[in-house]
């Protein structure tokens, strides 16, 4: 069941700015359902972050306490916007450093990625600092981790249909409904979620 928006990787450009969904069976338990962002695909290899993956009850507020970005009397008086950051797994790689996906409100030279028109990714401690003091972008999440494949890998797992693409979708990147994030993404791409698990159920 191949749709336009899920063509294999050979018909297209790189697929950077676009989201990954895992195809049902994905063999990589790490990876099953999971939604990511591509924040990076080139000849070299592939970066993205899974948008979907929950981590163990850490609260943003309590992150920037023990990275020293504000001290533990300020985190209950951040803003509503800061308070709310999610924070996600990311991926398998890394899992101890921060990688925030933030709309392109927000720019720092030599430490911002723009990734595509309205989705930029910054990694250090300063963007941090600019949510807590209310200056930062007007979207953010925040995730521990992230996912990487070798030159070449990526391509090779497409092509055993490992996984589908579709253009992102910035409610999908970056709101908190994690457990949705799945079916929305599969909708995206014209495909009815209980119909791929039944297809899959029966290959």
């Amino acid at each position: 069941m191949m749709t336009k928006s899920s063509k294999n990787i050979d018909d297209t450009h790189f697929l950077s700015g676009h989201l990954l969904v895992a195809m049902p069976g994905m063999a990589d338990e790490r990876f099953d359902r999971a939604v990511i962002y591509l924040c990076a695909h080139s000849a070299d290899g592939a970066m993205g972050i899974i948008v979907n993956q929950p981590t163990n009850a850490v609260r943003f507020a309590d992150l920037l306490v023990q990275l020293d970005v504000v001290a533990d009397d300020d985190a209950t008086d951040l803003s509503d916007k800061a308070a709310d950051v999610p924070v996600i797994q990311g991926g398998p790689v890394e899992t101890g450093r921060g990688f925030v996906l933030h709309s392109a409100d927000y720019f720092v030279d030599s430490s911002t990625l723009p990734i595509d028109s309205g989705i930029s990714l910054t990694a250090t401690v300063d963007i941090l600092r600019a949510i807590a003091e209310g200056r930062g972008p007007d979207r953010a999440v925040l995730a521990l981790g992230y996912a990487g494949w070798a030159a070449g890998q990526l391509e090779t797992e497409m092509q055993a249909n490992g996984w589908l693409h579709c253009a992102a979708d910035d409610a999908i990147v970056f709101d908190q409904a994690l457990d949705t994030k799945y079916d929305r993404a599969l909708r995206k791409i014209g495909i009815d979620p209980v119909m791929l698990s039944s297809e899959a159920g029966h290959a």
